[in-house]
């Protein structure tokens, strides 16, 4: 086990390094290098097995990235593997199953790992939003959190997939969710949970509906004396949140859509941060923009001090070196920014035809990569920066991720391979590095002003008790030694109730309910949101006249609706960008169950909807314009999928059935569809077997109604052979 005192100055844990800044304060590095191998072509190694698109991180000697796992094949899937970074060998992978995404198979992989050196824990977000704490000498899963599942996280709209980044006891990861209740409206959310359990610690919002799904990964840095997290978001909006409470401190209108950069804060608390969309006003295309950090405020007038536009800088993050920010356009165009006016130094340089990574500078050097494989050398100059070195990476070497540092060596990934480079006859050595600033001490400022309610939001099983943590914070998000005498708690729902030393006990009427738990301290509260939730067998008839509250991506999507006397729930078609969605109903450790209901597309429909059930991470659909019965689990790929033609009409109650199992290492997966007014058939419809299995999951549902309405009705969930 490694611990503080052991954190390595030269490890690079994170993807943009430990200052989150893609700057290194190495010396003793190459300049060139020769792609096709030899002696002297400072080329230590290269991996195939670490092809890809995401940046890795080195940590104690080890080197993590995340790449697609036996592309093709009907065990295709991601995992995050481990290497020894001195030598290239690989020493274990952690494999798990891509699952309920439109993640298109390219894009499997995006996402970048983050490294604890503290605890040598790895954290990795998949591709279909599984959050993994990973033990980095072993590789095995500590803890998960299937994001989409339990918080209604997208990962479609081309894949983008975010980024974890860890701070104190603290992983924070973000996406645009679907929840429950009052947060079932979309909004990119920003969620922090323990780093060692996996609770839920607190959860952000900002403005609901945005535009886009973005790959923003945030920066913590001091600004104004407080740790403040920095980032871009779905939004088009910069957000600065306390990272140890989720308080936001202040926000600032970049763009149109949303920001895909991460922003990079300097010592004096500047912001820079850039866009490859539309501004806020006007017709120009994106922008660079500084903002001053300790100024800005929800209450000021925008902190916002230059503003270079016409600069697409939609993908390569801003790199601040001394007093010049480095900005490379999406068309690869390298251009010189002055950072305390944005006025250009120089002439832009033109590195190729598209730019995805984000530069490195290290040992007085600058190291960019292409999309297509032109890798170079630079080095700033006094009108721009001058080439040192340039090469093209042969044909199949793109690259999509960016070049990091680790004790001496380059680290290049590419979709062909992963490039070790450096020379073995230099040994690594340190400059020095430049203090950050610093927090102002919790003495100067120790009264109460905020309180933590721990977890945020949890699953809670019917009858069970769950114990609850309160922390105290000052206005600054600093943590205090302790909390109040007069703490008090309140509970609004049946869920259930808190006793005299924290303990939320849950109700016991197998029903599924939710409870909001408010503590409070003087005038000073904090809330967390329960879902209580009952062992099966569940029913829902929507007799209530309601939603379930505890269902995912439910509210905003449905509505509870009495037709001809009988009450059901519809899914409507006038949700922008939600007509096609999932929910889920329950806890993710579930398995061997079958979900039943009855469904039906509205009458008068030209065209019919997609209807369907979800069970352990596979998908029953009926699916309307094709006429056809099928059972998948990765909607993009198919790796594992079967069909058959089944003909079927709008206005007509039919009764779906979908049962899951693991039997002898593999998924079976039994789906069968009837007239409701009909007996249930004795065989199965359409079985499918999957010999790489989700082994549980969120009983859902799943529904497209871009074509038309879906009525759902009398839904059931019970264990295999109930």
């Amino acid at each position: 086990m490694a611990f503080a005192a052991d954190v390595d100055p030269m490890d690079w844990p994170n993807w943009r390094g430990p200052q989150q800044n893609s700057c290194s304060y190495e010396t003793g590095l190459i300049e060139k290098f020769n792609p096709k191998g030899g002696p002297g072509s400072n080329v230590l190694w290269k991996s195939e097995i670490a092809a890809g698109i995401s940046t890795p991180i080195v940590m104690h000697g080890r080197l993590y990235t995340i790449v697609r796992d036996s592309p093709g094949t009907r065990k295709d899937a991601e995992k995050v593997i481990c290497l020894d970074a001195a030598s290239g060998e690989l020493i274990w992978e952690n494999i798990y199953n891509v699952f309920l995404s439109d993640v298109p198979a390219e894009r499997v992989g995006w996402s970048n790992v983050c490294g604890d050196p503290e605890t040598n824990q790895v954290y990795a977000l998949g591709a279909c939003c599984l959050l993994q704490c990973i033990d980095g000498e072993t590789g095995k899963t500590l803890w998960e959190r299937s994001l989409s599942e339990e918080y209604g996280m997208l990962s479609t709209y081309g894949g983008r997939t975010n980024s974890p980044v860890v701070f104190e006891n603290l992983v924070v990861i973000s996406g645009v969710t679907t929840g429950w209740d009052e947060t079932a409206r979309p909004a990119h959310r920003f969620l922090a949970f323990d780093k060692n359990n996996g609770d839920l610690v607190w959860i952000t919002s900002t403005r609901p509906l945005p535009e886009d799904t973005t790959y923003s990964t945030p920066t913590i840095a001091v600004i104004n004396g407080q740790q403040v997290l920095v980032t871009g978001s779905g939004d088009g909006t910069i957000h600065a949140i306390q990272p140890r409470t989720g308080k936001v401190l202040w926000q600032e209108v970049l763009s149109r859509r949303g920001i895909n950069t991460s922003v990079t804060v300097d010592n004096n608390g500047k912001v820079y941060a850039s866009h490859g969309e539309e501004n806020p006003e006007g017709t120009a295309m994106g922008a660079v923009v500084r903002i001053d950090g300790e100024f800005a405020s929800l209450d000021s007038a925008s902190a916002e001090q230059w503003r270079t536009e016409e600069l697409t800088v939609g993908k390569s993050s801003p790199l601040k070196v001394n007093d010049r920010i480095y900005v490379v356009e999406d068309s690869s165009r390298l251009h010189v920014l002055d950072s305390e006016t944005g006025e250009a130094i120089g002439k832009p340089l033109k590195l190729g035809t598209a730019m995805r990574g984000s530069l490195l500078y290290a040992d007085g050097k600058i190291y960019a990569c292409t999309a297509t494989g032109y890798f170079y050398v630079l080095k700033p100059s006094e009108d721009g920066v001058e080439t040192l070195f340039k090469v093209r990476l042969p044909s199949g070497h793109d690259v999509g991720g960016s070049p990091i540092v680790s004790h001496g060596r380059i680290y290049l990934p590419t979709t062909a391979g992963l490039f070790c480079l450096g020379d073995e006859e230099v040994k690594p050595s340190m400059g020095s590095i430049e203090p950050a600033a610093a927090e102002r001490p919790l003495s100067e400022n120790p009264q109460l002003a905020q309180l933590q309610l721990i977890p945020a939001e949890a699953i809670v099983k019917q009858g069970s008790t769950l114990p609850l943590q309160v922390v105290a914070f000052n206005s600054l998000g600093r943590r205090l030694d302790s909390i109040p005498t007069d703490l008090t708690f309140e509970v609004v729902g049946d869920g259930g109730s808190v006793d005299g030393d924290g303990v939320f006990h849950s109700s016991g009427d197998h029903a599924h309910q939710a409870a909001i738990v408010t503590v409070r301290s003087g005038s000073i509260s904090h809330q967390a949101r329960l879902r209580v939730i009952p062992d099966l067998p569940w029913t829902f008839d929507f007799s209530s006249g309601e939603v379930p509250v505890t269902w995912i991506g439910a509210r905003y999507r449905h509505e509870a609706r009495t037709i001809d006397g009988n009450p059901m729930m519809v899914k409507i078609t006038t949700i922008p960008k939600g007509t096609r969605s999932q929910t889920w109903m329950g806890p993710t450790d579930l398995s061997d169950y079958t979900v039943t209901a009855d469904v039906k597309a509205a009458p008068g429909a030209s065209k019919l909807p997609d209807i369907g059930l979800i069970n352990g991470r596979y998908t029953l659909d009926l699916m309307g314009e094709s006429q056809q019965l099928q059972i998948r689990t990765w909607t993009a790929q198919l790796r594992m999928a079967k069909s058959v033609p089944l003909q079927w009409q709008a206005d007509t109650w039919y009764t779906l059935k979908v049962q899951a199992k693991v039997e002898n290492g593999e998924a079976i997966i039994h789906g069968k569809v009837w007239p409701r007014d009909q007996a249930e058939p004795s065989e199965w419809t359409l079985t499918a077997t999957d010999e790489a299995p989700n082994h549980h999951g969120s009983p859902g549902l799943f529904g497209n109604a871009t074509n038309a309405e879906i009525f759902i009705d009398n839904v059931t969930v019970a264990q295999n052979g109930d």
